[in-house]
């Protein structure tokens, strides 16, 4: 007995220093090490609202990864999704211009909130790119349609009743304990695509009809993970651990007819906004 005993201290203690690299998917408001200067973040916004604008997009997706990809799983290129929306923006004095805004879903700072507790935040185009580690971002422009309806449930009360503030790295999508920003998102587009605010039958309808990204991690890991990071809740995990990814969300749309594009964006130095 005495000569196993060191035994889960030890797995314990490999799975602290191997999770984080594993699961590191964030969603966070605040910068990642510098990796874009404040210049060539501002050039890079612009890039991006130039691109969504020349497609014709009322809201799209966009997904800008906070850490390097040789940190992620080989299937998770991205670590944050949000929805750009075309809009009235007020400006600080009092004017109003026409240009992106940004819906974020971001995770708390474990200082002001616990990081297992997320908020929603509307910021704009160079917080988003600021954050980046990465010189490329992925974008999906669902069909004007299913714009149109985002956009409804977006300026109804359901919008916030479709957040859930208990906040897991790895939610997973057809469960409704957890969620992290590709699953609000998600779960804001079930609600337009099946015009539904009932969350019961939302999640019914993903977990007969939405295809999760599953992420390779050994059983120690999985059980060992919330010791590493408290953010990573397996609980609404029965079998493998499955989450959404950008991936995962563009082969959504595109098996049910709702998607008009979808592409990598990488940074061009050679544009100054």
């Amino acid at each position: 007995m005495g000569g196993h005993a060191g035994i889960p201290a030890a797995l314990a203690a490999i799975a602290v220093m191997t999770a984080p690299s594993a699961f590191a998917f964030d969603s966070t408001a605040q910068s990642s090490p510098v990796f874009l200067t404040v210049e060539e973040a501002a050039d890079f916004s612009k890039q991006i609202e130039d691109s969504l604008a020349q497609n014709g997009a009322r809201v799209a997706m966009v997904f800008r990864s906070g850490r390097d990809r040789d940190r992620l799983p080989d299937n998770v290129q991205y670590t944050h999704g949000a929805f750009w929306v075309y809009q009235d923006i007020a400006r600080e004095d009092g004017s109003v211009m026409r240009g992106y805004a940004v819906y974020n879903l971001y995770h708390g700072d474990g200082e002001e909130m616990p990081r297992t507790t997320s908020y929603l935040l509307q910021d704009f185009p160079f917080d988003f790119t600021e954050a980046s580690a990465v010189d490329d971002v992925a974008v999906i422009i669902p069909e004007p349609e299913l714009q149109r309806r985002i956009l409804n449930v977006m300026a109804s009360p359901a919008y916030e009743e479709l957040h859930i503030p208990d906040y897991s790295l790895i939610s997973n999508a057809s469960d409704p304990e957890f969620q992290n920003c590709n699953e609000f998102m998600l779960d804001v587009i079930a609600a337009a695509a099946w015009q539904t605010t009932d969350y019961t039958q939302i999640k019914a309808n993903l977990a007969a009809h939405f295809e999760p990204t599953e992420i390779d991690v050994n059983f120690f890991e999985r059980l060992f993970a919330p010791m590493a990071d408290e953010r990573l809740q397996t609980d609404d995990h029965r079998g493998a651990i499955e989450t959404v990814t950008y991936s995962s969300l563009a082969n959504f749309l595109r098996e049910y007819s709702m998607l008009q594009a979808t592409y990598i964006l990488e940074r061009d130095p050679s544009l100054r906004s």
